[in-house]
């Protein structure tokens, strides 16, 4: 098995730049999630990786073969990979055992090894006792095994996943995310997996590739991407961080609406006087019901505006004091506060985070082959 590298990976559709200059590299034996909003790109990456659209720049490289480029596009099925699309496309007239079998068959593998090789393929997703059943007799969950178990059949390297859990109700998703990281690890695969949940990305990946409008915003572990995020939008989108924007102080200080916060984590190269992006985490804003009557710095009176009891936690939205500035808190499901009660929020200053503006970031400007400039944000 090798590793894939995407080097400066790029396809427009028209004078549409949908994957913009992608470098990034996929060892072997890892689980990388490529996580997004929809339309940012995350799905013709997994396509081009797959072989069923082709690069209008850049290449993609299993080990030191070249498998995409614009002048040529090795066909899918000369791979060495497996794809499980959202949708299960499983035969509804063949059953389990056919369903699964038809790849090998078409590849003309012997009967006795396509009847262990399936057998055992069954028998990892957990479908063994199934295996004449029709998709029609089984559950939503049965048939995404199906196409699990179809994908591993043919024993391939490389396991791409397109959004497959989404058409599953939550429970099943929970069972089914776990299932893909066992036989991942199980059958030592590299696998890529698109997906736009991030609670699907955190829990599975061992790295997480964040796209937006084409282009990577980050990528690290789950634990780098939700605790160190290096962009706004990476804050917003995987910690559902509160954004503020505001003027760079002397000494760590952001100047949000005439209301100060301490800062002890700022992004380097920021310098005082910029308008950057302060990110504060919803689970690092101490609610104290006994309000506060001065405006300390990163203790700020406050009024309660509105709550969401959601089983494990709590979500509050307040106001601070005299001024526009809402903010969302996370706290314990057992503390309870009412609409419009005065609190005080406390912010420890290491929790807020200092980051270039996205408006700062200067635009690229990429030159595509039919001499159309595209300009990406």
């Amino acid at each position: 098995m090798t590793e894939i590298l995407l080097k400066s990976l790029t396809k427009y559709y028209q004078k549409n730049c949908v994957v913009n200059r992608l470098d990034l590299k996929i060892n072997r034996g890892e689980l990388i999630a490529l996580l997004g909003p929809s339309g940012c790109g995350k799905t013709t990456t997994l396509r081009m990786l797959a072989g069923f659209v082709t690069p209008s720049n850049g290449e993609i490289l299993l080990g030191d073969r070249v498998i995409s480029s614009p002048q040529k596009t090795i066909p899918p099925e000369k791979r060495d990979m497996s794809m499980i699309f959202q949708s299960y496309a499983i035969w509804p007239h063949k059953t389990v055992f056919e369903n699964v079998a038809f790849g090998l068959q078409l590849r003309k593998i012997k009967k006795q090894e396509i009847a262990a090789r399936v057998s055992r393929s069954l028998e990892i997703v957990h479908l063994e006792k199934l295996a004449k059943r029709y998709p029609s007799e089984l559950s939503g969950g049965q048939q995404q095994r199906i196409a699990l178990a179809r994908a591993i059949v043919v024993e391939p390297k490389i396991m791409l996943f397109d959004e497959p859990l989404s058409n599953l109700d939550a429970s099943l998703r929970n069972v089914m995310r776990n299932e893909i990281r066992s036989i991942h690890d199980r059958l030592g695969l590299t696998s890529i997996y698109v997906t736009h949940d991030r609670e699907e990305a955190l829990v599975l990946a061992d790295r997480i590739v964040v796209m937006n409008s084409g282009k990577i915003q980050q990528v690290g572990t789950p634990e780098e991407i939700y605790g160190r995020p290096t962009s706004p939008f990476v804050a917003e989108f995987i910690g559902r961080y509160n954004v503020l924007q505001g003027n760079l102080l002397s000494s760590g200080i952001v100047d949000v609406g005439k209301i100060a916060f301490q800062s002890k984590d700022i992004a380097v190269g920021l310098q005082s006087g910029e308008t950057v992006a302060l990110c504060i985490p919803p689970h690092a804003i101490e609610l104290d019901p006994a309000a506060d009557n001065h405006h300390n710095v990163n203790f700020l009176p406050a009024a309660i505006e509105y709550q969401e009891y959601l089983g494990e936690y709590r979500e509050y939205t307040a106001r601070v004091e005299n001024s526009h500035i809402s903010l969302k808190i996370r706290t314990q499901s057992h503390l309870k506060y009412q609409i419009g009660q005065k609190v005080t929020l406390k912010i420890a200053p290491e929790f807020c985070r200092v980051l270039p503006t996205e408006t700062s970031i200067s635009s690229r400007t990429t030159k595509i082959p039919n001499n159309v400039t595209v300009t990406v944000k």
